[in-house]
């Protein structure tokens, strides 16, 4: 979900004329607070879960920790290798696409 919500926050900028490279950067920066403060928030919200000893909580525990490592590797793909790797697959959407209507290709540079 985060990472669509990256790749639309890119591709308005990109609407806008930014170059690639500049998006990709400003997007990171832009949507780094917002990443880390759902992350987090959810992330604590299980921590009571992951920590519990009561009854029910050889099930409650397990459960807990992957989401809670789900959370933090979704946080990291999202905040520095989606950013890392978009201008890469922009570039090559964006070929396609002119290829596709016939218009020449841009040129890189």
């Amino acid at each position: 979900m985060t990472i669509l919500v990256w790749v639309s926050a890119a591709e308005q900028s990109r609407k806008r004329g930014m170059p690639l490279y500049d998006v990709s950067h400003d997007t990171a920066l832009v949507r780094l607070r917002p990443i880390l403060m759902t992350a987090l928030v959810a992330s604590l919200g299980f921590l009571p879960m992951a920590l519990s000893t009561s009854d029910g909580a050889e099930m409650q525990r397990p459960l807990a920790t992957v989401v809670i490592g789900g959370l933090i590797t979704s946080t990291l793909l999202t905040s520095l290798v989606v950013p890392t790797i978009y201008p890469w697959f922009a570039r090559g959407v964006h070929d396609v696409v002119l290829t596709h209507h016939g218009e020449p290709e841009p040129t890189i540079g």
